[in-house]
Parts: C-alpha cells; structure tokens; sequence
C-alpha cells in the first residue's frame, strides 16, 4: 500500500518528535498554561474595570464643575436685577486693598458708579473691614469718589468702620460725607512704610557671592542682596515721606475742621472707634443698619459690591494663584 494511503504514517518532511510526558507529580503543561491565561484574564478585567471607574468620576467631576459655573452664572443674574425702589447702596470694602484683590480699584469704582447712577439709591455707604493696602489703589478709588460726587452733589457717601479701618482704608474713609464706627473699631494709621529684608550678612556667612550686573547706578536700588547705601535709604526715605504727604493732604482735605490734629495724628499710631470720635477722625458711633435707617431713612440695603465668580476661584484653587505672593514681596510701599 501506498504511504498516501495511510494517514497515520506521513513521510513527507521529519518525524515530529514525541511531546515529553509530564514529571512526575507535577501538574501537566497544558493546565500550567491555562492557569497563567486566567490569571492574565482576571488583572486585564480589574484594570479595565479601575479605568471605566475613574472615567466615570472624571466625567462626574466635570459634570459638577459645569453645574456649579451654571448655578453662578444664573445667581449672578437674578442678583443684578436691583430694585429702582428707595434703598441704600452698599458697597463692601474687604481684606487687602490692591490691584489683583477683591478690593481692588477697579471693582470698588465699578460698583461706586453703579450705585451713583441708580436713582433708587438714597445714599452710598462703603462698609469697610481692612488692615489697607496699596497706596495707588486707595488713591484711584478716592478720585473718583470726589468725581462721583461732583456729578451726583445730591447723594451722600458714608463710610462704616468695622474691626479694621486702617491705613489705606482710612485714606478711602476720609473721604466721606461722614464716618461711622463701632467704639472698638481699629481707626487711623495714618503712615507709609516700605518693608523689606537684607541677606547679606548672612550670605558671608554661607560663603555666598552676590553677582548683580545693572545698567544705570541706582537699578540695583534695595535689592535684598547686596548692602543698602546712604544715598539709596535716603532716596526712599524721601519717597516714602513724600506718599506721606499725599495721605495727611487727603486725611485733612476730608476731614476738614472736624479733626483735631495732634503730634501723634500722622505717626503712624492707630486708635480704638471711641478714641478716633474724639479725635476728629470719625464722627459717630453707628452700624450699617443704623446708617441705613436713621441716616438715609431707606432700612432696604443693596449690595453692590462686584462679586468674585465661580470661573476666578476655580482658577486660583488650581494654582492659577500661586505666585501672588511673590509677586507682593516685589511690590512698592504699602498703607498697612
């Protein structure tokens, strides 16, 4: 018979050899081979799964983020609908004064505009709780106070001092019509200063050298590393007193004959609300609700303070932020 004939005998190429048997007591190749696909299987499944999981919490987080921007958006339009009735406007002046702050100059003349104009607002009352700030900013909102109120001689501006009418927040407060504290509100402060630090000494010490390359003598003016000059102190000492000036002119052009000027008034020393009554540097005891009812007769307050929205903390929550502080150590002279 012919070797086609038989399939079980092929001659065709080399004899395949025989499949060795399994050792002894040891499990066979092929249940070894299984066990290892199950148990790729089963990791593949619990790492697909883990992904889809995490998927869906990503999508739930976006989700929530949207609703939260939706839910402002929609508050923030029923809060602009102010009522034309008889009210007093009310804007917030809060934390630091400076130009990246919620009291910031532009958010405080935008709100002192609007509040200005409406018709239905009896009267203007800026409720301050503030150590101060930039000496800039507190000018730029004093301005247009005073321009404000040449447009609008019919409508009075009133400050209420809280725990903190300080510094620059006292050159915005001398500004108004009248000035209402509690009697232990923080009042006055009426200085400048310019803080820094000086590494120096400490880098001879650590074997630091200091290599600043300027163009222009003076363009290395307080850097905290190298030794400040005589001539450099005195150059902003003279600056410093000179935004002093500026700040007394305001405190007395506001206050005018009401303030009892005294050795210590422009020192720089602060005063309980009590104290800042007698001195002339504010007028009356009095709470917003006492302002509002007693002093404008219109009991319903309209905030109009600009409010922070959802998109701007999101982005400082994520580190949009982060350098701020840096950015404050490099800044000017300060009212605090």
């Amino acid at each position: 018979m012919s070797s086609f004939d038989d399939p079980a005998e092929p001659t065709l190429g080399p004899a395949t050899p025989a499949r060795p048997a399994a050792a002894a007591g040891g499990p066979a190749p092929s249940s070894v081979d299984g066990r290892v696909i199950e148990e790729f299987a089963r990791d593949f499944l619990k790492e697909r799964r883990s992904e889809r999981r995490w998927r869906a919490l990503r999508r739930l987080a976006w989700l929530v983020i949207f609703a939260l921007i939706a839910w402002a958006l929609i508050t923030q339009q029923r809060n602009a609908a102010v009522p034309s009735g008889p009210h007093t406007a009310l804007i917030e002046i809060r934390g630091e004064i400076a130009a990246e702050a919620l009291a910031s100059a532009e958010g405080i003349n935008a709100a002192l505009r609007t509040a200005f104009e409406d018709a239905g607002a009896q009267a203007v009352v800026l409720r301050i709780n503030s150590p101060g700030g930039s000496p800039v900013q507190a000018g730029l909102v004093t301005d247009e106070i005073r321009r404000l109120k040449g447009l609008h001689a019919d409508k009075k501006l009133y400050a209420v001092c809280e725990e903190l009418c300080a510094s620059a927040a006292y050159y915005i407060a001398a500004v108004a019509d009248e000035i209402f504290v509690d009697k232990a509100s923080i009042v006055g402060s009426i200085g400048v200063l310019m803080d820094g630090f000086g590494f120096t000494g400490t880098m001879e010490k650590l074997g630091v050298e200091r290599r600043l390359i300027t163009a222009g003598d003076n363009k290395g003016l307080l850097d905290p590393f190298s030794p400040l000059s005589e001539a450099h102190k005195a150059y902003a000492q003279a600056m410093v007193n000179q935004i002093h000036q500026q700040f007394i002119k305001v405190v007395k052009d506001g206050r005018g004959a009401r303030l009892k000027e005294a050795p210590e008034t422009f020192s720089g020393l602060f005063w309980s609300g009590e104290s800042a009554v007698q001195q002339g540097l504010a007028d009356r005891l009095g709470s917003l609700d006492y302002v509002a009812r007693e002093v404008v007769k219109a009991e319903e307050v309209i905030d109009y303070t600009p409010k922070e929205n959802v998109a701007e903390r999101l982005a400082k929550r994520f580190g949009a932020a982060v350098g701020a502080g840096a950015a404050r150590a490099l800044a000017g002279p300060s009212l605090r």
